[in-house]
């Protein structure tokens, strides 16, 4: 069993949600962002989502297109990004999942570049801005090496095409809590339990929810009804506020995450 099925499985059997992390890898830089990761692993997220830096990121808000900004001018590209998720993996086994879009996949090979992840310790692959109709080169690349192919639903997405992207995805199914790009919410939508439950009616992979959850209220009420809570910005904007003091970023990210599991609890 693969580590992401394992991870959502032993959640289950505990009663509980997993809690899928999301930084930008190398933001601030190299060494902080490390540094970030393993604190977050230690705290107990579950998953831990990778982006890779990008100069286009369509599919993000400011919070994370700055954070992008910030790898990419501190030197990363694709080869650190590998390096970082290597170092990662040697001190864990949580789950990894890469936050990426199609060109820098497309650019590299498929092949190659999917390989490059795999060997790394990637577990699994969320391509933004690819979707399953466009998508064969990629789900068949996935499926050779056994890395999971996760795939988006929105809140607008019709139950046949919610039925045709179950078909492909693998892994679990990440499930957007609200229209448009990321970043956080004061509120979140009122029908997430609702649209869970039809997303389950396709498919018996664990759906996590993601997309403005920045509060511990917010986390608790998206748990009780998705295997998996999704937070990114809440988080990446620990690292904006003090870019340059890696002490402080680390204590930031500890007691945002300290409250955020809390909704957990």
């Amino acid at each position: 069993m693969d580590r992401i099925t394992q991870t959502f499985a032993a959640a289950r059997d505990k009663g509980k949600a997993c809690f899928i992390s999301y930084l930008c890898a190398g933001d601030p830089d190299f060494d902080t962002s490390f540094q970030a990761c393993r604190k977050l692993t230690e705290l107990g997220v579950d998953v831990l989502e990778l982006g890779m830096p990008f100069s286009d990121p369509l599919a993000d808000g400011s919070t994370n297109q700055l954070a992008a900004q910030r790898s990419l001018e501190s030197g990363m590209n694709q080869a650190k990004v590998f390096e970082l998720i290597r170092k990662i993996r040697a001190i864990s086994e949580v789950p990894i999942v890469l936050y990426t879009y199609y060109n820098l996949i497309y650019s590299q090979g498929v092949d190659p570049y999917l390989k490059m992840a795999k060997d790394a310790g990637v577990d699994g692959v969320l391509t933004l801005d690819l979707p399953p109709e466009e998508a064969a080169d990629v789900i068949d690349s996935c499926r050779k090496i056994d890395l999971k192919n996760i795939f988006l639903v929105a809140p607008t997405t019709p139950p046949q095409r919610i039925e045709f992207i179950a078909k492909f995805a693998t892994g679990f199914v990440y499930y957007l809590s609200v229209e448009g790009v990321t970043g956080e919410r004061v509120r979140l939508a009122d029908n997430i339990k609702e649209s869970v439950a039809k997303i389950k009616k396709y498919t018996q992979l664990p759906v996590a929810v993601g997309l403005g959850i920045s509060t511990a209220s917010q986390v608790r009420d998206v748990a009780s009804s998705a295997d998996g809570v999704i937070v990114g910005s809440a988080l990446v904007n620990c690292i904006a506020s003090n870019p340059n003091e890696p002490e402080l970023i680390l204590k930031r990210l500890s007691n945002k995450l300290s409250e955020l599991l809390g909704g957990l609890a």
